[in-house]
């Protein structure tokens, strides 16, 4: 709960740093054996919600690849420590999903080490709060588009030829696509874009058995908004005491949501929703 340490972190952030160490674990989650043999590729999969989402994808029996930048590398070999630990295999790949050639890539890789691809998560993303429109230079609203529905985008396309009836393409959205906050232009409407593009691709994708969801998180105690540079750190105290849960998620209580839309058995007839997870928020899905 609210307050927390006053902090800033220098981008991208690393979740090492955080003098809050946010919590990924799970441990009252019970694993049921639902992504036996299954293969995962998650974007931003070294840290945040993307490390509680690849390390639950392997308690229920998924060999998980994880991407990231060559400057989170730390957070990563955490990451790839807790899958391992799980009893899966974990691959590693560097990268910026910036370039289009990046994304291509980290689907080949996969691919070509664990012979198969049914999950594709696309949680990765660049933030950083603008105090006036003025502030936020075509450079930065091209980035972040670049990184949260660019690459979203190229994923998808690249997975394609891998992924087969029952395969489950994921996105992070955020709350902030429903309410288009005041100093988050870009990013509010990237994830905007990102709710509509789901939408879409499950309809285009339906005929092939793939389904396409997305999950639309509250505030969350991740790097991301430590390192967000428009992120004052008084503001980073009171983080998420806004909601009406009076704070942020952790990152383990957003995985299992991640775990349901990726299990077939579990959510064979959903395709196209925006899942709101917001803390007691509520939005139009």
């Amino acid at each position: 709960m609210p307050p927390f340490p006053a902090q800033k972190l220098e981008k991208p952030g690393l979740e090492a740093d955080m003098k809050l160490a946010p919590r990924y674990e799970a441990p009252r989650y019970k694993p049921a054996g639902k992504l036996a043999g299954k293969v995962a590729l998650i974007t931003g999969g070294d840290s945040g919600i993307g490390r509680a989402v690849a390390v639950m994808y392997a308690r229920e029996g998924a060999d998980v690849a994880i991407a990231c930048l060559a400057a989170e590398r730390e957070d990563a070999e955490v990451t790839r420590d807790a899958i391992e630990s799980a009893g899966r295999r974990c691959l590693t790949l560097e990268g910026d999903l910036t370039d289009p050639a990046v994304c291509q890539m980290l689907v080949d890789r996969t691919v070509g080490e664990f012979g198969r691809l049914d999950i594709l998560v696309s949680n990765a993303a660049h933030q950083n709060r603008k105090a006036a429109i003025e502030e936020l230079p075509d450079e930065e609203f091209a980035r972040t588009f670049e990184t949260n529905v660019y690459a979203y985008f190229r994923l998808v396309k690249a997975a394609l030829r891998y992924l087969g009836p029952g395969s489950a393409i994921i996105v992070t959205g955020s709350e902030t696509g429903f309410e288009g906050p005041d100093m988050l232009p870009d990013y509010s409407a990237s994830k905007g874009a990102i709710h509509t593009l789901t939408k879409t691709l499950a309809k285009m994708l339906a005929d092939r058995g793939i389904r396409v969801n997305c999950i639309a998180p509250g505030p969350v105690w991740t790097p991301l908004n430590l390192a967000d540079r428009g992120q004052p750190a008084q503001k980073v105290a009171t983080f998420g005491e806004k909601t009406p849960l009076k704070r942020p998620a952790q990152p383990e209580e957003l995985a299992p949501a991640y775990v349901f839309l990726a299990s077939d058995a579990d959510s064979s007839y959903i395709t196209g929703e925006i899942l709101a997870v917001m803390g007691g928020g509520t939005a139009p899905g």
